[in-house]
């Protein structure tokens, strides 16, 4: 065999590795237009989501626009914000609804055919809308409830002696906060484990600030349970008046400011869905969607339960984005 044979024989055996995800379209015309729309930006759960996003993108022939509709409550917004992404001329979106049941008759109306991706929060849709949803990405957060609910009771079984908790999971409409207390609820029953209060507040600081200053005005408190946000203003107003070791905090979910409580034991427990590879899922749904390549159409991290004494780097790098990263609005590609 010739020498020139042998190279064409080569490199024809290697075209089908150039037909990779990360190649498949280094060479095509227009970079394709990925929308991606959150409920908000206000805290490391969604900058991690973000940061997946993102980064994922810049690996693709893609141009990736970011809106975020500034709170769960802001259901007008994030309509507005689809028909921006149809005026864009998205080839897709990404969607963190504010509310599951939002869109279950409407979504076309504001898409009209574009794909959609659901993506971290359930999208509940009737038979006649389903057929544009192309993809999911998010845990089932029953499970992120359960653990939480799961470890209190394993510390404070029936007959250990009542341990009273507030409760602070968040707004009443997020997406996430009902099957979080059904399965937070599922998980303590037949425990010593009393919910003396539930407290409600979007995820504000502030707001959350104020509610746990309400939370530790009852005697007798011994846990504060309840999203990241609440738990990271915890962390501080129970060192102003001096209860750090006498009120223990459990997050419902991870993020940076719970990560180093948990690192400093001033947290003793959260769960973890990987936020940041949520959002490099959501994207790789997208693109081979668009690309005519197989994927698998839900996606689910799994859950991991963290603890002071179980912090894996690994894990922890598929949740949160790098400290210094800070929220992206635009993703152009210049690979052409």
């Amino acid at each position: 065999m010739s020498l020139i044979s042998l190279v064409a024989k080569l490199a024809s055996a290697l075209v089908p590795l150039s037909l990779s995800l990360y190649s498949t379209h280094a060479f095509a015309n227009e970079p394709l237009r990925i929308c991606a729309i959150y409920p908000h930006l206000k805290d490391s759960y969604w900058l991690s989501v973000n940061y997946g996003m993102v980064d994922e993108a810049s690996k693709f022939n893609v141009d990736l626009r970011v809106l975020e509709a500034g709170g769960y409550l802001n259901l007008e917004k994030q309509k507005e914000h689809l028909q921006l992404c149809t005026r864009w001329n998205a080839d897709a979106i990404i969607l963190g609804t504010v509310a599951p049941d939002l869109y279950y008759s409407s979504i076309t109306q504001f898409i009209g055919k574009t794909p959609i991706f659901a993506t971290v929060n359930k999208l509940l849709l009737d038979e006649q809308n389903l057929s544009v949803l192309k993809g999911e990405v998010g845990v089932d957060w029953y499970w992120m409830g359960y653990y939480t609910g799961q470890y209190l009771k394993e510390k404070h079984p029936t007959g250990s002696g009542k341990a009273n908790i507030a409760l602070l999971p968040g707004p009443r409409s997020s997406g996430g906060t009902k099957p979080v207390l059904k399965g937070f609820y599922s998980a303590i029953k037949d425990s010593d484990i009393h919910i003396v209060e539930t407290l409600w507040a979007d995820n504000d600081k502030e707001l959350q600030r104020n509610l746990v200053q309400k939370a530790i005005d009852h005697e007798d408190l011994d846990y504060i349970v309840g999203s990241a946000v609440a738990i990271e203003a915890a962390i501080s107003e129970l060192r102003a008046v001096g209860k750090t070791q006498s009120i223990g905090l459990v997050s419902t979910y991870l993020s940076h400011g719970v990560y180093r409580g948990l690192l400093r034991n001033r947290v003793e427990f959260a769960p973890t869905d990987k936020m940041v590879e949520q959002g490099r899922l959501s994207i790789q749904q997208a693109v081979k969607y668009l690309t005519d390549q197989p994927y698998n159409r839900v996606e689910a991290p799994i859950i991991e339960p963290l603890t002071p004494e179980k912090l894996n780097r690994k894990v922890i790098a598929q949740s949160l984005s790098p400290s210094e990263y800070r929220p992206t609005f635009y993703v152009y590609n210049d690979k052409n």
